[in-house]
């Protein structure tokens, strides 16, 4: 056995032994004669082990070159440039490919693009050699060598179309049909070069998941011109990683359009009473209660905004801090909804409440309690306080399911909580002392003794969850309270 083979043997990278002589002998020939074949040998397992990468996912911009094996996901077009400096333009096509661990840009150059687009196939198999750097959307390889590979197997699906599970590092050229669940504002900043650009967020879900959808520039307007709850289809954008977690971006090659199509999205949700703190999870339930929005100064100089609401569902309920933009969604005691993405915290006297900043989803669900007959359908006349909580109530799997009766006991706790005070209603004029946790903290405050409710006029700064005495007299069913303590 030679001194070439035995390092060969040794040598753990997909290169055949005729490729690795070759490698050996321009090495020796480049080294002038300093190097014998051995050594020539051993610098070239070196540089063959260093390049030679596990999969796509192992792959950094940092690395002089990378060789792996992928699947051809999609061929783009051929793109012409004028170079500096040469009569001669150049050429380019970008090619998606991918393997079990990602998918990354290749970007074909000069005689390979005329190649990619002559000879390449969607599905293929290649060989590639190149150098990583950092893209636009990602890393992408600058490809110097290519080979077709047909006898390597990749299970990487090949699609027009993805859903939000298929969905990985690097990949473009992605279409996506979803249901549009929440939108965003459009935010304005300064690029390096003094121009402005422009940004929103959109947030889609289909039935395998929800992924948030970043607009730039002149796709960011969509987001205030699209409605939730419509279908909607992204077109030719590209994933990028955000804080470990993956988002789908459009640039102004892509597209969101509206399409008349049905997309069935089935959110994962954890019962409130299973919540713990530093979580972030989804829920869903019917709001019980619903505070005024407030703003305050930020250390910065700019005003910010939040807003507390009181979410129930089948096993518990809890506070949730509705911030920024959020702070002026449209909701209220009765509406039905779910909240994606929200972060558990530590609120007030040692309980649990739950904050919606800018990542997370709200989602108003159209339930029958939103008609105005819906509380005259409620004929079971149950009077378990678990019957009914929510028409979009939690099974202890975290499933959600609907009761049937499009009435909520919680919901109508909340719309009905100015007029009924128990059963024995006080009479007009009536002075009265009544103790209870407060269950909305805003005008009016509504007290929850744990039997009835009882409306109070106050200017009492109170707070959700926190147990009160009002004292004063009954008004029209309220109680107008002279002292709050």
């Amino acid at each position: 056995m030679s001194d070439i083979e035995g390092v060969y043997e040794d040598l753990e990278a997909d290169v055949s032994l005729e490729e690795f002589r070759e490698a050996v002998e321009a090495k020796v020939e480049q080294m002038g004669g300093l190097a014998d074949e051995e050594t020539a040998a051993m610098l070239v397992a070196h540089e063959v082990g260093e390049s030679e990468v596990g999969g796509i996912a192992d792959i950094e911009p940092g690395m002089e070159e990378a060789k792996f094996v992928a699947k051809v996901l999609s061929i783009g077009e051929k793109r012409t440039f004028e170079r500096d400096g040469e009569d001669e333009d150049g050429q380019v096509v970008n090619v998606e490919v991918a393997d079990e661990t990602g998918s990354v840009r290749a970007a074909f150059w000069d005689d390979h693009a005329e190649a990619a687009i002559d000879e390449l196939e969607e599905g293929q198999v290649l060989r590639i050699a190149g150098r990583p750097k950092e893209g636009f959307s990602g890393v992408e390889i600058s490809v110097d060598n290519v080979e077709p590979d047909p006898d390597t197997e990749i299970d990487v699906q090949v699609s027009d179309t993805y859903t939000v599970e298929d969905l990985s590092l690097g990949l473009s050229n992605v279409n996506l049909v979803g249901l549009l669940l929440d939108t965003d504002s459009v935010r304005t900043f300064d690029r390096d070069d003094g121009s402005e650009g422009k940004v929103s967020n959109l947030v889609l879900g289909d039935s395998t998941g929800r992924v948030r959808v970043t607009l730039w520039d002149e796709q960011a307007a969509l987001a205030t011109e699209l409605e939730t709850g419509t279908t909607v289809e992204v077109i030719d954008g590209y994933v990028k990683d955000r804080d470990g977690s993956l988002e789908l971006h459009v640039g102004n090659r892509g597209a969101v359009e509206e399409i008349d199509a049905e997309v069935e999205y089935v959110p994962e949700n954890t019962p409130i009473e299973d919540v713990e703190i530093d979580q972030v999870v989804d829920i869903a339930g019917v709001i019980r209660s619903a505070d005024p929005k407030r703003t305050f100064d930020r250390d910065d100089g700019s005003e910010g905004q939040v807003r507390n609401i009181r979410v129930q569902d089948a096993t518990d309920d809890i506070r949730v801090a509705l911030w920024g933009d959020k702070a002026d969604l449209d909701v209220g005691p009765g509406d039905e909804v779910a909240l994606g993405d929200v972060e558990i915290q530590d609120g007030w006297q040692d309980d649990l409440e739950a904050s919606a900043g800018w990542q997370s989803t709200i989602t108003v669900l159209e339930s029958e309690s939103s008609g105005p007959d819906a509380a005259d359908d409620d004929s079971s006349g149950s009077t378990d306080e678990n019957a009914g909580l929510s028409a979009f109530a939690g099974d202890e799997d975290g499933s959600q399911t609907t009761d049937g009766t499009g009435r909520t006991d919680a919901a109508e706790s909340a719309d009905t909580a100015s007029t009924d005070a128990g059963s024995d209603d006080p009479d007009d004029g009536e002075e009265l002392e009544f103790t209870g946790v407060v269950v909305q903290a805003g005008s009016p405050v509504v007290l929850d003794d744990g039997e009835t409710t009882m409306s109070v006029a106050t200017d009492a700064d109170v707070g959700l969850g926190e147990e009160v005495t009002a004292r004063g007299v009954v008004r029209d069913g309220h109680l107008e309270a002279n002292d709050v303590f």
